[in-house]
């Protein structure tokens, strides 16, 4: 390698990490300054900015977990959201393997559907969800949300899920049927295990979705503080001063909301770069 060469290659180095370090301190310091404000007192966080803490305290941690609200909030938003994603994985890997696997009249016109479904913005239909969960006798419950949730986890559930059966040798549903195997133990034995990677990466992304989800949760849980969850929790938090804005509380109870989606990011991250990555190589 000759020298301008060498310098070249350091030179492209030099630039590819630093773009790496930009990137990463744009998308990390959101959260560092959400722990460095739930760190801080509420005479601190109205002064000019620090980046670091005069004096770190976890009382505001503490304010906050002793809330009763935002505990239920917190138990609430677990039940919904492993809820959705089981409802949502169930219903949407039978659909994808009908959409991706099965021949019928319509099964263009029922994937462009499906896609179109993801494109109404909340607002638009929020009317018609709160008709429905008032005609059903729901509002004002945990059911109003499961049943409500699914509707914008569903269609890219599976319209994710179709790509991976898609994919799927067909020589795998011809063996399975010769040596006597039916139809849905196929799917369920053969070709549904195969499809993990994007199981995984779909439900996370259904789960974060239902655990984010403020709109409608606030809208059929008003009625009933202990049906809400916790985006609703938060955005209500009183603190423990009367007539103070409780902003480092409200920053240390986001901190605390964000820890159980780093955990699920860091146990499944393996399948979740398999699922993003399926289908990338052809060989």
């Amino acid at each position: 390698m000759t020298q301008s060469n060498q310098a070249l290659h350091i030179l492209q180095r030099g630039a590819f990490w630093l773009l790496i370090i930009i990137i990463l301190t744009f998308t990390l310091f959101p959260f560092y300054w959400a722990f460095n404000s739930s760190l801080k007192t509420e005479d601190e966080i109205i002064a000019p900015a620090t980046y670091i803490p005069q004096n770190p305290q976890f009382k505001n941690y503490e304010a906050v977990l002793n809330n009763q609200l935002f505990r239920q909030g917190l138990a609430n938003s677990a039940v919904v959201a492993g809820l959705t994603v089981l409802i949502s994985l169930v219903v949407g890997s039978f659909a994808a393997y009908a959409l991706g696997r099965l021949q019928f009249r319509g099964r263009t016109v029922m994937l462009y559907l499906v896609l179109a479904m993801t494109m109404f913005p909340t607002i638009s239909i929020l009317s018609g969800l709160y008709a429905i969960v008032r005609e059903l006798g729901v509002f004002g419950s945990i059911s109003s949300l499961l049943l409500t949730y699914p509707i914008f986890t569903l269609p890219f559930t599976v319209w994710v899920l179709v790509a991976f059966f898609k994919g799927l040798p067909a020589e795998l549903e011809q063996a399975a049927l010769v040596d006597g195997a039916t139809s849905f133990q196929t799917f369920y034995m053969i070709l549904l295990p195969l499809t993990a990677p994007a199981l995984v990466t779909t439900g996370l992304l259904a789960f974060i979705a239902a655990w984010n989800e403020y709109l409608l949760a606030v809208s059929f849980t008003v009625t009933n503080p202990g049906a809400q969850t916790v985006p609703v929790a938060i955005a209500k938090f009183t603190g423990v001063i009367a007539r103070q804005e409780p902003i480092v509380e409200i920053m240390a109870a986001s901190v605390v909301v964000t820890i159980p989606l780093i955990v699920l990011v860091l146990i499944f991250q393996r399948r979740i770069v398999e699922g993003l990555t399926a289908g990338a190589v052809k060989g």
